[in-house]
């Protein structure tokens, strides 16, 4: 406000009055005040979704500001949101506005301001309820609600029109869940709520699946029952996802699974379409998934007429596939509703192709996992991926904003695959998205902090969790950013107490604490085996036994040495705090997580991230042979496994920060395998992997001989140039070494070109596929 100078008390006033004259309040321009308002519903709008509305507003309104939004049937005596239909023409003598009366599609809404001096009138106005719904999700989502205060800027008025029918996620309610299983009804409806609030129109759920929980309040029973009756209040779509564990060419089981599903249908409040996996589970060819989905189509029309019956063609052969598409030819079903893509489906863009267009293409994204997944981390640290693993807090926004934008033309929207509450952000992400692609990574950060966190615009948190997602990207050694962002959040944690018991606030202060403490390891322990392969490369003077354990004491003192303690302090108790807080499960002993692999990075905090285990199980190995020089021939490779020499070049295939030659980055390309819960003892570069790297080496020397070294797993069919070499040394095991003599004639120019085929695995468990893990090129002379 504008402050005089004093000159005398009646100057002073003077201006202060035509000040006050000209400043008539305090708002910004465009800024209207609801304070005081009232609700103004129309009565066309349905139940139960009406009161499910009206009570969103009151609640979400009321915990924020402290004010309960009343309802009222007049318009005049304070500012009025109004509820209504399209279709409605007036309300108690009200007309609506016209540009808005009877022309919105499907789900779509317009807020309307109409400014009336001290009672101005924000419509609220849906082509259905559920338009109604989404639009008061705007409101919430677009206005300032702090204290005793409620402020919507005009300039937020729109007309909005959802670009993908399908917008939603799995929030299955079982076992293997990190989270899902520890909620309460409450806790259910209001992520629900919240998801709504964003614009998911699909909820699914998993009712069949009977492995019990430890954390568990509710049977599945009676939870997936009162999901059903959120879904049905808040005018949602209710999914299920119900694979077919069973041989469906046994008639008699058969029948039992068509049975179980015709009750359930009978039991269930409300559905609106059940999703049957081909595969992943399942393995029945399509002659038999086909007439089970007819006849389970027959029983949902019994109960729920308007529901649909979906089917992915996961884990489909070749042959499978053109049965499938040949029987959609032949049978032209309209009990179909329409195909699900999924891990190990077919590319989406060639289901949309051979897919009827009478037929809808969905989405089953997975935006849970980092490894082991469809949707893998790119550029993603080694050090991260052997502790903080498959399932840990991974706001990733712009990845999977991408990633949306990249595969929804091909499908009618996404239902995603969520495994807990750790991809939180991911899934508002994916709901904007939906909604319409021209909505960035960015301004959905800033929507989900705004609305979730209510914390100062200068505080800049969206930016903060951004920085998270950059965490992530490229070698820990050479990202300044982890420890700037660290200092952020740090920051952001001592400026916002009240936000201490948030969960979501909890988890991203997890992930600066846990991203930060990894770096600082990974820097300590890589430089204590690094002295460690110096005291090795000293064993011809100082002799094998004494050299493995100088060696060995290295590696080990940083079992003695915590480098960050005061780091390690708080990931223990961010976890503890999310255990209470969202029931995430971090810890198998700790917290009873189902395994390993689901989320318990607190198990994984303190793993090793240099060889300390592997070195001591091999100066195990190489203390027993025979002969001094034996010992000392293991210990030079191991020396310089990571240093061959000059002239030479070794590459880790999947550590970002020891494989500059490795061009393949590709969703496919780096894997982490999965030995011994996760607790593998073997060498750091043997856990990691790539099926088919692809590798570049320039600047060689012409008049050379060189030879392409390789340690992994299977077969290794490698190309030079193009041209399949042949070996002369050929082991398969891990950690055994493949070798092969390059002729000078495909480096003549000083580039190298090395790719791999695929080899003929299909008989295999994809868990057993060959393997690459190290490359060396050793210049011989």
């Amino acid at each position: 406000m504008y402050r005089p100078k004093i000159m005398n008390k009646w100057d002073a006033v003077l201006k202060i009055c035509i000040a006050l004259l000209c400043i008539p309040s305090t708002l910004y321009a465009g800024e209207i005040d609801l304070s005081g308002s009232r609700l103004f519903v129309s009565p066309s709008i349905k139940s139960p979704v009406k009161e499910t509305i009206i009570r969103v507003l009151q609640e979400e309104v009321r915990k924020r500001t402290d004010i309960h939004l009343g309802i009222t049937d007049g318009w005049s005596g304070s500012p009025v949101i109004a509820l209504a239909l399209s279709s409605d023409e007036i309300l108690n003598g009200k007309p609506l506005p016209e540009k808005t009366q009877s022309s919105l599609q499907t789900e779509s809404f317009s807020v309307v301001v109409e400014e009336d001096n001290s009672h101005p009138v924000v419509w609220l106005i849906g082509a259905d309820e559920r338009g109604v719904l989404f639009a008061a999700g705007h409101l919430l989502r677009t206005s300032l609600l702090a204290d005793k205060q409620i402020l919507f800027n005009s300039s937020n008025a729109i007309q909005s029109t959802p670009e993908y029918p399908v917008r939603g996620h799995q929030l299955g309610y079982r076992n293997t869940a990190n989270s899902y299983d520890a909620w309460t009804k409450e806790q259910y409806e209001q992520y629900i709520r919240e998801l709504v609030i964003f614009g998911t129109n699909c909820i699914e759920t998993i009712p069949f699946d009977n492995t019990p929980s430890p954390h568990m309040k509710l049977s599945k029973e009676e939870m997936n029952r009162h999901i059903s009756t959120i879904c049905k209040n808040y005018g949602i779509d209710y999914w299920v996802w119900t694979p077919a564990n069973v041989d469906l060419s046994d008639e008699s089981l058969f029948r039992t699974e068509v049975k179980k599903h015709s009750d359930y249908y009978r039991e269930c409040p409300h559905l609106s379409h059940v999703f049957v996996p081909g595969g992943d589970p399942g393995d029945n060819h399509p002659r038999y998934v086909m007439p089970f989905l007819k006849a389970i189509a027959a029983e949902l029309e019994k109960y729920h007429p308007h529901a649909g019956v979906w089917v992915s063609l996961q884990g489909f052969s070749d042959e499978q596939i053109d049965y499938f598409y040949h029987y959609l030819e032949t049978e032209n079903p309209d009990w179909l509703r329409g195909v699900v893509s999924g891990p190990g489906s077919p590319p989406l863009s060639d289901t949309r192709y051979r897919l009827p267009k009478k037929y809808m293409h969905r989405h089953y994204a997975d935006i849970t996992h980092t490894v082991r997944c469809l949707y893998p981390t790119l550029r993603w640290d080694q050090a991260f991926a052997l502790t903080l693993g498959r399932e840990p807090v991974n706001p990733q926004p712009f990845y999977y904003a991408g990633l949306h934008d990249r595969y929804a033309p091909f499908t009618d929207g996404f239902l995603t695959y969520s495994d807990g509450a750790h991809d939180d952000l991911n899934k508002f992400i994916w709901t904007r998205k939906g909604w319409g692609m021209e909505e960035d990574a960015t301004g959905i950060t800033e929507q989900y902090v705004r609305f979730f966190f209510g914390t100062k615009p200068d505080d800049r948190v969206a930016d903060a969790i951004l920085g998270l997602e950059r965490n992530w990207d490229g070698p820990i050694e050479a990202n300044g950013g982890i420890e700037m962002t660290f200092l952020r959040w740090q920051q952001l944690e001592e400026a916002y107490p009240r936000l201490q018991n948030d969960w979501r606030w909890q988890m991203l202060l997890l992930r600066a604490y846990y991203d930060t403490y990894t770096k600082r390891r990974k820097l300590y322990e890589q430089g204590l085996e690094q002295e460690a392969n110096k005291l090795l490369g000293q064993a011809p003077e100082m002799g094998a036994a004494k050299a493995m354990k100088l060696a060995l004491k290295k590696v080990n003192e940083a079992d003695l040495v915590n480098i960050a303690p005061s780091l390690r302090k708080k990931i223990d108790g961010y976890c503890d705090a999310l255990y209470h807080s969202i029931g995430l499960q971090t810890s198998v002993e700790k917290y009873q997580a189902s395994g390993a692999e689901r989320g318990c990075v607190l198990d994984f905090v303190d793993y090793p991230l240099n060889n300390r285990w592997w070195l001591s199980d091999q100066f195990e190995k190489i203390g027993q042979m025979e002969t001094e020089a034996e010992k000392l021939s293991a210990l030079e490779v191991i020396a310089g496994w990571e240093n061959p020499g000059k002239g030479s070049y070794y590459d880790n295939i999947s550590n970002i920060s020891q494989s500059p030659r490795v061009k393949t980055t590709v969703y496919d390309a780096t894997d982490v395998a999965w030995w011994d819960r996760g607790k593998s003892r073997k060498r750091l570069s043997t856990q990691l992997f790539q099926n088919f790297p692809q590798l570049l080496y320039e600047d060689l020397d012409p008049k050379a001989r060189y030879l392409i070294r390789i340690a992994g797993y299977g077969d290794a069919l490698l190309r030079v140039d193009g041209e399949r070499i042949s070996p002369t040394l050929y082991n398969k095991e891990l950690e055994e070494f493949k070798e092969f003599p390059i002729d000078r004639r495909f480096f003549q120019d000083g580039k190298l070109e090395v790719s791999f085929d695929e080899p003929e695995e299909s008989h295999l468990n994809w868990r057993q596929y060959s393997k690459v893990c190290d490359i060396w090129l050793i210049k011989i002379y």
